[in-house]
């Protein structure tokens, strides 16, 4: 293999090691302080409509399947619904609107394989496309 090459594969496969570290998460305890200075700052709502809101999404038949088949119990789930203040509920709605539904990260998962692979192919040392040369 030319040394140029060489180093070229050395630091494409450094480089796509390193690439799952950049995107990283920080989490924590939150403190009832800064939980109560979070929910102090959204706007509130009027009376009601939050909580309201919060039991229609409980009404929708998915939703009691997702949460039956993850063992809550409904009647439960309506109590603790119904104990929330009106921020708690409000911010909670805030969350479940913002959440992505059903998104991931499959494409970028994949495509970091595929390039994986094709990196080890012609590095030689694995033979997974027929379309690679290795270079052994």
């Amino acid at each position: 293999m030319k040394p140029r090459m060489r180093v070229m594969s050395w630091a494409l496969v450094a480089s796509l090691s390193f690439a799952g570290g950049l995107q990283s998460a920080q989490a924590g305890v939150i403190g009832a302080e800064q939980l109560s200075s979070a929910t102090a700052a959204t706007a509130p709502a009027p009376e009601g409509s939050a909580r309201d809101a919060l039991m229609r999404h409980f009404e929708r038949a998915d939703v009691q399947a997702a949460l039956q088949e993850r063992g809550v119990d409904m009647a439960q789930a309506h109590a603790r619904v119904a104990a929330l203040t009106d921020a708690e509920a409000q911010l909670l709605l805030d969350q479940i609107d913002s959440a992505p539904a059903g998104a991931s990260d499959i494409l970028g998962v994949l495509l970091f394989v595929f390039v994986l692979l094709l990196v080890t192919d012609i590095l030689g040392l694995t033979k997974v496309f027929p379309f690679t040369r290795s270079t052994r």
